[in-house]
């Protein structure tokens, strides 16, 4: 996947040109991005501060880390039963 060019303080500063006036389609000619792009990120990031976004992102990286780990341990749980299963 494709990293963004934008980290969370940029995108935090976009957003505040937005609520202090400018148009969606000048701020999307501006920085090149789209307007759904824009849309997104209010959606994810309206009302936040830069420490919050930080604390969502390393949630987020631990939420992925604790997935991994629970389909890792997930298989081979399956495999040691059906090891079992055929021994008996």
């Amino acid at each position: 996947m494709k990293k963004s060019k934008y980290n969370e303080t940029k995108i935090l500063a976009i957003l505040k040109e937005a609520e202090a006036g400018m148009t969606v389609a000048e701020i999307s000619r501006k920085y090149g991005i789209s307007n759904g792009t824009f849309y997104n990120w209010k959606s994810k990031f309206a009302g936040m501060s830069g420490s919050e976004i930080r604390r969502m992102r390393q949630l987020e990286d631990e939420n992925k880390k604790l997935k991994h780990m629970y389909a890792d341990l997930s298989l081979e749980n399956n495999v040691l039963k059906e090891l079992i299963e055929k021994n008996f």
